[in-house]
């Protein structure tokens, strides 16, 4: 499992995956990521403070993953990160949280001192496909509401059951509300949620200028970022 790497390209930062207690929804349909969740904090603290010590800060911007969301992170953890960016002279964090979560998002702020970019998993601006086929258990019902809390919004394709019509609008809502973002292209797991490999090729044509816009990262495979396995 790599855990820390960094990001030359867009948004250049380090990155690094760290461990953390179970996600406090992880009842996504398409999501196995909660495998690498743990309830021992001994172990999490260790592991989590190994990696953060391979943070160098010559990028001036780390990013803090985990399968969850931040708040799921040990205290400890958090002590780590906040220690991390004072050593290494940090000046912006990205997190990621679940909707749930929203209005405890100035907490983070406070807590580390700096300025936070927040990641959100959106998958779908579909409210239907997102609530009744992911079972995402976030109910805002437009991109505007998601914008008043989120900075950047994660948006998965490829899905079986998605439409043409459905990712086309989903990116254009993304461009148009966020600055940031990332098009998550969807692998097979060990869900019951599928990939459609039409929908996938289709995309990697249409939406092959993506590659080429500095505000959006996407991701053909869940290694892109450098991290995981």
């Amino acid at each position: 499992m790599e855990r820390y790497h960094v990001i030359q390209e867009k948004n250049p930062r380090e990155i690094v995956l760290l461990k953390a207690f179970p996600c406090v929804w992880g009842k996504c349909t398409f999501c196995d990521y909660t495998e690498d969740n743990s309830r021992d904090e001994d172990e999490m603290r260790f592991l989590n403070s190994r990696v953060l010590s391979m943070v160098t800060g010559e990028k001036g911007v780390l990013e803090v993953i985990n399968s969850g969301s931040c708040f799921e992170l040990p205290k400890s953890t958090l002590k780590d990160i906040k220690d991390t960016i004072d050593k290494k002279k940090i000046q912006r964090l990205f997190f990621e949280s679940h909707w749930i979560y929203r209005h405890r998002l100035n907490e983070m702020r406070e807590l580390m001192g700096i300025p936070i970019t927040y990641k959100i998993g959106v998958e779908s601006f579909d409210n239907e496909f997102r609530e009744k086929v992911l079972n995402k258990h976030a109910d805002f019902k437009s991109p505007e509401e998601v914008a008043e809390y989120f900075d950047s919004p994660c948006i998965m394709v490829g899905i079986a059951g998605q439409t043409k019509k459905m990712i086309e609008r989903d990116i254009e809502l993304l461009k148009r509300h966020f600055k940031l973002g990332t098009v998550n292209v969807f692998t097979d797991n060990s869900t019951a949620i599928k990939r459609d490999p039409e929908l996938v090729t289709w995309f990697a044509v249409e939406y092959a200028w993506l590659r080429d816009d500095p505000s959006v990262e996407v991701l053909f495979e869940n290694t892109d970022f450098g991290v995981g396995d």
